[in-house]
């Protein structure tokens, strides 16, 4: 198994990835044996990862890292650098190798003080690795100040460190960042490819693999968890019928108010797994004595622990009520096209007789203008406004069409 085969209809972005990974090993074999480099290289100091949610950009970029840090003995008689089973590979794909750098946002921006240490490290040697690699899954959401300690690093990198960001799209990154990395874009893979992925590397019923991914429309990530738990099912199930509760007023803020709810469950049921063991981890790294008496002086990094924990909950809601959101929109996605008088590619089939029932009802134009309140209440969570107003304002509209 090699480390591209996770990436779901990425044939030419593996094949890119692969020949640069074949050019990295040459360098690295150049300068160990003391030896002009090739003079043209396929290999750059800096990528940026593109593509719809659900293609598999922070996949590709972590079976890249994957790839550079490879030690498979297999190289040295012409294989590919990859091969998915040598200790490179593995630490790099689980997370735990130590020249490969992980940077998620916990809360809605990547700070400063979350990049400092990172870029600090982007400058020094590999350990013990063949490349220092930083990946950042989440560039878009660099501030200004955390933006501008990666375009010091990306413009002046250490010999053998590679940095590997992911966004969206080319416009969420800064233009000075961007126009120092070489491009890799994405597409959204086919539902059939994402079904013939979930039979075949995690055994899901060819039934339930398939529906899931006609509900995620070839969002990898999405259709694993909706085909492999039953909670995640029951939760889109209940945003499903949500459309149907909205005779009245009171239906309305009913209706939003159990969405939010929802949100929160999950997000509380995430954090107390991660946070409990964080917590520990840090006591005991710290030095608390038995009884749970922390050493003086230490208040100030638990606190510190805490606030980046509440950040982290914060964002686990939002990103649990955008996929509520997400689902919506399929929902009056598949409204419109049987209005328009198109069967083909519905996403949510399981809910058919409901589809029908606001098609009859409601107008194209009316349809629209529900799609547009689900954009304004997502535009509205990016800002920063309470989640049961926003939620309420778009369950108002819903109504009103």
């Amino acid at each position: 198994m090699s480390v591209w085969d996770d990436l779901v209809g990425q044939e030419k972005v593996c094949e890119q990835l692969e020949a640069a990974a074949r050019d990295a090993d040459a360098l690295v074999t150049a300068a160990a044996a003391d030896t002009p480099p090739p003079e043209a290289s396929k290999m750059t100091h800096a990528w940026l990862f593109t593509g719809p949610p659900g293609a598999g950009r922070t996949q590709a970029a972590r079976a890249f890292a994957a790839a550079l840090q490879c030690v498979s003995p297999d190289r040295a008689l012409g294989g590919a650098p990859g091969c998915g089973f040598c200790d490179g590979c593995h630490t790099a794909l689980i997370g735990t190798h130590a020249d490969v750098t992980t940077v998620a946002a916990v809360g809605t921006q990547i700070l400063a003080d979350d990049m400092r240490d990172t870029v600090r490290k982007s400058f020094t040697s590999p350990a013990n690795g063949r490349w220092q690699v930083i990946l950042v899954e989440d560039a878009e959401r660099l501030n200004e100040k955390s933006a501008n300690a990666v375009l010091k690093a990306v413009e002046e990198p250490a010999p053998r460190t590679v940095w590997l960001l992911c966004a969206p799209s080319l416009e969420d990154v800064l233009p000075t960042i961007r126009s120092r990395c070489r491009h890799l874009n994405l597409r959204t893979p086919t539902v059939e490819a994402v079904a013939d992925m979930l039979m075949r590397r995690d055994g899901i019923e060819p039934e339930i693999a398939a529906a899931a991914a006609r509900a995620t429309q070839g969002h990898v990530d999405r259709a694993r968890r909706l085909a492999t738990d039953e909670g995640a099912r029951a939760r889109r199930a209940a945003v499903l019928k949500l459309p149907l509760r909205l005779d009245d007023i009171g239906g309305c803020l009913r209706a939003a108010q159990e969405l939010v709810d929802a949100a929160t469950d999950d997000s509380k049921q995430l954090a107390e797994e991660i946070d409990a063991k964080e917590t520990e981890e840090m006591k005991a790294a710290l030095g608390a004595t038995q009884g749970g008496r922390m050493p003086r002086g230490t208040a100030g990094v638990i606190k510190e622990l805490e606030d980046k924990q509440k950040r982290r909950r914060t964002r686990t809601q939002r990103d649990s009520l955008d996929q509520a959101l997400t689902d919506l929109t399929g929902f009056y996605r598949d409204v419109l096209a049987l209005q328009l008088g198109s069967r083909a590619a519905l996403a949510n089939t399981d809910a058919e007789d409901a589809l029908e029932r606001l098609a009859r009802g409601s107008t194209p134009e009316a349809t629209l203008r529900r799609i547009e309140a689900i954009a304004a209440c997502r535009d509205a969570l990016d800002r920063n406004v309470a989640p049961l107003l926003a939620v309420e304002a778009m369950t108002m509209a819903l109504r009103a069409g």
